[in-house]
């Protein structure tokens, strides 16, 4: 095996691993689980209204709303791997400055939990 190759059979043994305990789920579930499908459980579900209806009536945004801020706070947790990484190299300066990204995070998210826009009713 090339010495370049061999640098991503980590990679290759936890895509593996990831793929067998992905399987064993999907199959323990099928296996264990009652499958009692009916009406409603297989309708399809979308955007918080059917998705066959007439498509000028008004609908409320509140799904996509909560879908937005998901993804905003998804993506910015995202930053927190690569600095959790690399901490013991970035010494004190990269810590406050993770520590002030996440004090201007955790302000947005306590302004929008007192805006409401979290609440679904």
């Amino acid at each position: 095996m090339a010495p370049v190759l061999a640098n991503y059979f980590p990679i290759l043994v936890f895509v593996a691993i990831a793929a067998v305990i992905a399987v064993a789920m999907v199959g323990g579930s099928l296996i264990a689980a009652r499958q009692k499908p009916y009406a409603e459980k297989l309708s399809a579900y979308e955007c918080g209204f059917d998705a066959f209806d007439d498509a000028r009536r008004r609908f409320d945004v509140r799904f996509y709303l909560v879908a937005i801020l998901f993804i905003i706070f998804d993506l910015e947790v995202a930053f927190l791997f690569p600095w959790a990484v690399s901490l013991s190299d970035i010494g004190v300066f990269g810590f406050l400055s993770m520590m002030g990204f996440l004090a201007v995070l955790t302000v947005g998210f306590i302004y929008e939990w007192c805006k409401g826009a979290l609440d679904w009713e």
